[in-house]
Order: C-alpha cells, then sequence, then structure tokens
C-alpha cells in the first residue's frame, strides 16, 4: 500500500511545498516569508482562480480572532513584493484573486520537515486536509519536537504522539474484493476460524443477510423479507457463533412467540434454516475467548450492558449503564477476559473508544477522537483495530490502538474508506466493508394530493458528487459539499456554483440555515475539537462567530422575525436548546431536556426538536419561546431523520421510515394524522430537504452509498 504522497503548487517560476512550508524559485532559491504571508499565499493558491474575500482570507489566517485590517493588507503586500506582478489582484472593495496558472504536482514526501513546523492553527489545518489518512500525526510529531523544550514530558504525554516509525501492520496485508455485486454490501463479519464471512447486502430496496465460504465467490441468501430494520450502521449487526454453526443477527422483528416487534438476537444457520430467538431485548453481543461468556447491550435508555453465562442467558449481571442520550456499542470481550472494550458517546458521531471490567467498575475513556468511532477487532493480544474519522471528517479510516501504551495511529489503507471491519481469531484475516458513496441535489413542485414520485423531481445540475443537505435562499440555493476532505458550503444560483466556505477552514457538521429575508447564512463548524457556529452574508462576506461559548450540536434554525438563531448545544456535560440573539449577546437556554436540530414554528411561538435517542428512536417535543413546556401529540422517528420542517402552525413535515431508507411525511400537530408527501422508493434515499418559504417547492438530496466487501489477507509464510 503506497503512502499518500504530498501536494506541491507551481506557478510562473515559483514552487510552493506547503507540507515544507517552503516557497523557492525555479533555481531552487527558496524565498523567506514569515508565518501570516506565507498562509495567506497557500491559501491564495488552493483557491487560484476564485474570488477570496478579505474576511475569508483573515478568518482563515486569524479564526475566531477580530484583528485589523490593515495586518491582513499588510501580509498580502508581503506576498506581492515576494512574487511580483501578475499573481495576486485586488477586487475593489471586496477582496483577492490568485490569477497566474497554478499546476498541482506530487512534492518528494521523503524530504524531512526540518524547521518546517506549523506555527498557528490555520496552517495545522491546511495540512490535516491535504495530507489526511495520517499525516497530521508527522505535522504533529514535528511541533512535539520543536516544543519541547518548553512543555515538557506532561504535554507530550497528552497529546500522545503515534507511533508512525513503526511499521505498518497492514502493509504486510494483500486487499481483494471478496463481493462483485451491484449495489451495496455491508457489515461483514467473519467466523473466528477465518473460513466463513456473513454481510447484508442490498436488493429491490431491501436488505437481506448473505453467508459464504471465504474464496469460493459463492454465498448464500439467510434471510428474506420477514425481517426488518436489518441495517443499522451504528452497531454491529452480525457475526457468527464461536463454533461457525450459526449466524448471530441482531434486528427489531416480530417476535412468533410474542406476536410484537422486539429488539433481538436471532441464530440462524449458517447452512440454512429458520431464525430462531437467542435473546430478547438486547441490540449486540459478543462471545468471550472461551465462548462460556457472553457481554450484551440492551436497547434502553443509557444502552445498559450486561454480562452472562453463555447457557444460562436470562441470569445476568448489569456491569455498565450511561446517563439517558449516550450510548454504549459495539461490546467487545479481551482476550484475556478481563474487560469489556466498547464504543461510547453520542452515535454516530461523537463516539470513543472505551474499557470497563468484565466484573464491573468505572469506565475507562481509552481515545479521544470524538468522531465516528466502530467496530472494534482484535488483531493480536496487544493491538485493537477499529475504525475512527479524522479530525477533518474524512474516513473512517483504519485505527490501532496499542494497549502496554496506550498509543493509537492511524493505518495505511490506501486510501480507502470503511464503514465495517472484522478480524478472524489469529488476525491473519480481516474483512471490511469499502465505501463509496454518491449524493445529488433534487427539486420539484410540492405535492399536494399524492405522494411525489421520482418522475415528478429534476435533478439540479451541481459539479459536486457529494451535495447535501440544500436550502432554499431568496434566489439561490446553499448546499453541503466535500471540499479538500470536509464538508463546506457551495451556492448554487442561475445554474453556476460558487464556493461560500472551504471544508479547508474547517468542517461543516449539519447543513445550513438561510434566514427569512435570505441575506444570511448560519453554519455550524468544527474546529480544535469544538463546534462554532458562524454567521456569512449570502454574497461572502461579514464572517463571523456567534455564541463562542457554546460547543454546537445539530443543524441549527432561525426564528421567523429574523432576530434569534436557536441551536442545541453542549452545557454543563448536558445537549440542551438554546436561543442566540443574532446582533450579538449571551444565548438562552430554553428548558433543560436534551434536544438537537430544533425547528421554529411560523408565528414564531414555539420550537420542536429532536429529544434525545433510545435505542434507535427519538420523539419529537416542544418549547415556547420563553423556554416553558409545550405539549405535543406523541411523534417518534427513527435515527437519521433529524430535520424537521413546519409546513404551517399546526403542520411538520418529517424524514419517516426505516434505519435504511426514509420518505417525506406530513404530520398534523393537533391530532397526529399523517400525510405520507414522497415516495420515492428503492434507490438513493433522502437525508435531508427543505421547503421554500411559499410553500410551492422542495429540495432534497438523495444519497447513494455503494459498497463492497473486501478481504485483507496475511499471506502464508510458506508461500513463494
Amino acid at each position: 500500500m503506497r503512502p499518500e504522497e504530498h501536494l506541491a503548487y507551481e506557478f510562473g517560476e515559483f514552487r510552493l511545498e506547503p507540507h515544507r512550508r517552503l516557497l523557492t524559485r525555479g533555481n531552487g532559491e527558496p524565498i523567506a516569508l514569515t508565518a501570516k504571508p506565507f498562509d495567506a499565499l497557500v491559501y491564495l493558491v488552493e483557491h487560484a482562480g476564485e474570488l477570496v474575500t478579505r474576511s475569508a482570507l483573515s478568518e482563515a489566517l486569524w479564526p475566531s480572532m477580530i484583528v485589523e485590517e490593515n495586518n491582513l493588507t499588510q501580509a498580502v503586500s508581503v506576498l506581492r513584493r515576494a512574487l511580483g506582478d501578475g499573481f495576486i489582484a485586488t477586487v475593489s472593495r471586496r477582496g483577492y484573486q490568485f490569477v497566474a496558472d497554478v499546476r498541482v504536482t506530487a512534492a518528494d514526501a521523503s524530504a524531512p520537515p526540518g524547521a518546517d513546523v506549523a506555527t498557528d492553527f490555520q496552517f495545522e489545518l491546511a495540512q490535516s486536509v491535504r495530507m489526511r489518512r495520517g499525516r497530521r500525526r508527522v505535522a504533529a510529531l514535528s511541533a512535539l519536537a520543536a516544543g519541547l523544550a518548553l512543555v515538557g514530558a506532561t504535554l507530550w504525554h497528552a497529546l500522545r504522539p503515534s507511533s508512525d516509525t513503526q511499521s505498518d501492520p497492514l502493509d504486510r496485508y494483500v486487499i481483494s474484493r471478496l463481493t462483485e455485486f451491484e449495489g451495496a454490501e455491508e457489515q461483514a463479519a467473519i467466523s473466528r476460524d477465518g473460513r466463513l464471512v456473513v454481510f447484508l447486502r442490498e436488493g429491490e430496496g431491501r436488505w437481506d443477510v448473505w453467508v459464504g465460504l471465504i474464496g469460493t465467490h459463492d454465498y448464500k441468501r439467510l434471510t428474506d423479507a420477514t425481517m426488518r430494520e436489518l441495517r443499522n450502521p451504528a452497531v454491529r449487526s452480525l457475526g457468527f457463533m464461536p463454533d461457525g454453526s450459526h449466524v448471530m443477527i441482531w434486528t427489531r422483528t416480530k417476535d412468533p412467540e410474542l406476536g410484537e416487534v422486539v429488539d433481538a438476537g436471532w441464530a440462524v444457520p449458517t447452512l440454512g434454516g429458520s431464525p430462531q430467538p437467542y435473546l430478547r431485548n438486547i441490540a449486540e453481543l459478543d462471545w468471550s475467548a472461551d465462548g462460556r461468556r457472553i457481554a450484551f447491550h440492551t436497547a434502553e435508555a443509557g444502552d445498559p450492558m450486561f454480562v452472562a453465562d453463555a447457557d444460562q442467558r436470562e441470569e445476568s449481571k448489569q456491569i455498565l449503564v450511561s446517563a439517558a442520550g449516550p450510548h454504549n456499542h459495539f461490546p467487545l470481550w479481551s482476550r484475556d477476559g478481563g474487560y469489556i472494550y466498547f464504543v461510547h458517546g453520542y452515535a454516530p458521531d461523537e463516539m470513543d473508544l472505551w474499557r470497563v471490567a468484565s466484573a464491573g467498575g468505572k469506565p475507562e475513556r481509552l481515545t479521544h477522537h470524538n468522531g465516528r468511532v466502530s467496530f472494534p477487532a482484535w488483531f493480536d493480544d496487544r493491538t485493537l483495530l477499529y475504525l475512527a474519522t479524522a479530525e477533518d471528517g474524512s474516513g473512517p479510516w483504519v485505527h490501532a490502538f496499542d494497549l502496554p501504551n496506550g498509543a493509537t495511529r492511524q493505518l495505511n489503507t490506501g486510501g480507502r474508506e470503511f464503514s465495517s471491519l472484522a478480524a478472524s481469531a489469529d488476525g491473519r484475516r480481516i474483512v471490511a466493508t469499502d465505501v463509496h458513496s454518491t449524493s445529488s441535489l433534487w427539486r420539484a413542485a410540492m405535492p399536494r394530493d399524492a405522494a411525489l414520485g421520482g418522475s415528478s423531481a429534476t435533478r439540479l445540475d451541481i459539479p459536486s458528487p457529494r451535495g447535501m443537505s440544500p436550502k432554499f435562499g431568496k434566489d439561490f440555493i446553499v448546499y453541503r459539499t466535500r471540499s479538500a476532505g470536509a464538508d463546506g458550503i457551495n451556492m448554487f444560483a442561475d445554474g453556476i456554483t460558487s464556493e461560500l466556505w472551504s471544508g479547508a477552514r474547517g468542517r461543516m457538521t449539519a447543513g445550513p440555515a438561510i434566514s427569512p429575508d435570505g441575506t444570511r447564512i448560519a453554519f455550524p463548524v468544527q474546529r480544535r475539537g469544538r463546534t462554532q457556529l458562524y454567521l456569512v452574508n449570502a454574497d461572502g462576506s461579514g464572517l463571523r462567530g456567534l455564541a463562542q461559548e457554546l460547543d454546537v450540536r445539530g443543524a441549527p434554525a432561525w426564528s421567523p422575525d429574523g432576530n434569534w438563531i436557536a441551536v442545541g448545544a453542549m452545557k454543563g456535560g448536558g445537549l440542551h436548546l438554546f436561543r442566540i440573539p443574532v446582533a450579538g449577546g449571551a444565548p438562552v437556554q430554553l428548558g433543560d431536556a436534551q434536544a438537537t436540530d430544533p425547528a421554529w414554528s411560523p408565528s414564531g411561538k414555539f420550537l420542536v426538536y429532536c429529544g434525545e435517542d433510545v435505542g434507535t428512536n427519538f420523539s419529537v417535543k416542544a418549547v415556547n419561546a420563553d423556554g416553558t413546556p409545550r405539549a405535543l401529540p406523541p411523534l417518534v422517528l427513527s435515527r437519521g431523520s433529524k430535520r424537521i420542517q413546519f409546513l404551517d402552525e399546526e403542520r411538520l413535515a418529517v424524514l419517516k421510515g426505516d434505519l435504511s431508507r426514509k420518505e417525506l411525511w406530513a404530520v398534523d400537530l393537533r391530532h397526529g394524522g399523517e400525510q405520507q408527501l414522497t415516495d420515492l422508493g428503492p434507490g438513493p434515499a433522502i437525508r435531508d430537504f427543505d421547503i421554500s418559504h411559499d410553500g410551492r417547492e422542495i429540495v432534497f438530496d438523495r444519497v447513494r452509498e455503494d459498497s463492497d466487501i473486501v478481504l485483507m489477507e496475511l499471506p502464508d509464510p510458506g508461500a513463494s
């Protein structure tokens, strides 16, 4: 597997190498630049040909800081003196444009960084975007070496640098495809002896379980349409019993004995047969190495975790339960049976690896990704593999956690993003889900008498293969898109696309919100481990932060009068709803309930919001604008549906369906009546939508998650 190459930029007689913080002329002569002019040059070159507003460039150089306008002018003046004429043009009263032709080439990745150490946050962020999949660790080590004399061993321990100098264990593995079906396969699991693989496969709008012998490409379907809710990306849905005789399936389905839908573990003979209940009211389980004990959690609030005798399953001991809101997923026994490793946090995007003694006790946090962490699997006695997203939101990538020293590092998978991971008992075979997803934007007249079908919508001609979370502006549409490895904002108007926020400056974590008059856009950005709310004018000017003391979660919502923005945020260890004055001032907390992704009623008198997750579901609740409670008819939605919008004062538009596929529905707040608005059928799924202010149009995204199952195999040492 070849490491990712560094990028260099060539323009005129100059060569720019951001990873070395080096600018040279054609003869190799280095040109000395101080930190801010160099960072300004990197940003302008990466946006060559585009208008870069003064506010955008200032925010890139001095994030979240108010600086004198002359500081920016001075930085650009230094660049012009270094480069000469013909490179940086001034756009009157708006900003700058790098007008020279830029050629992107591969830099010498082996060249030592030397003194080329990131001196502030913006350059470190640019490094993480351009050199994701492990290169951030190299920059961190260089910065650490430069500052050791000042900060000492204590900071070294806090930063926990990865062991990038060690050999990457995956370099010895050969990757091959196990499946070649059209569409998506995922949630691959492997038997302990490494001979069998089981996975989910989508066909004709439904998911089924398939099993086969590795190396034969001959697979058998174990389930049919009678089992529902098979796909839940936030948990491990499939596995094998220790002896490989049965496939274990965790799902919500109808129990033939109880006659009702329950969360349960089901056992299906690997050679085929009828599913049989193994353990009711569970979401996931794992067997100890000797097969005598099981660890599992239920789908109740706090995901209580239990340990039990495998043969006497009903006599279980609770060893852990969390507060309502956070989840405990992916239980995994340690090799010696002393611990249960698991993933804990707010599912699915704010998770980390933890462990608790199998006898119970205080849980211990092992990693600090605060990202999409999942699918821990043993590589050997001292190494735990797992998936985690990078700080810029890219991935998930394969990581290794070293038990003896507590260090974690990202492994090289040749640029492949995985959504599941499992390993044989000896670690010689690893199966994973290789993901390559796309998403598109669609526009249609708002359905009235009948549900909107796919043929009634028009696809927007945007250049990005990852358009998401579209929102209506005055005469434009803004949407999230992948920019330099992380989500940013683009504007689509009159058939032309322009960038409002680059993912290189910080990753957007949710869709934007546009003010009622269409002139301003609010959006959440994750940087430095925190998510902040930002506000920008629709022309790209006037960027500023709002309520920077809040650590934001989910998407924001404007009040009808445009004076307030409501958003969920962390405070005091809890996730609560706040309204923030747009003109400036302290945020106001609205009640004490857990809340994210609010929507403001057209009158401005109250808001609805998404309450705490319990299992795979959450309730939609309401609060008055002054923070007092407000009653709603019961409305329960499944994970992935946290986008709500008012159609009028008494009706909501929501996404309803199972975990894999949702359609748009209207829900009456007076009596709970429902009307289906879209019926797009099999194919890409709706994740986000918006309705125009006059209620006549709808815009939505459709996400297609194509994927294959791959095998990473250690060659036989005796093979030639």
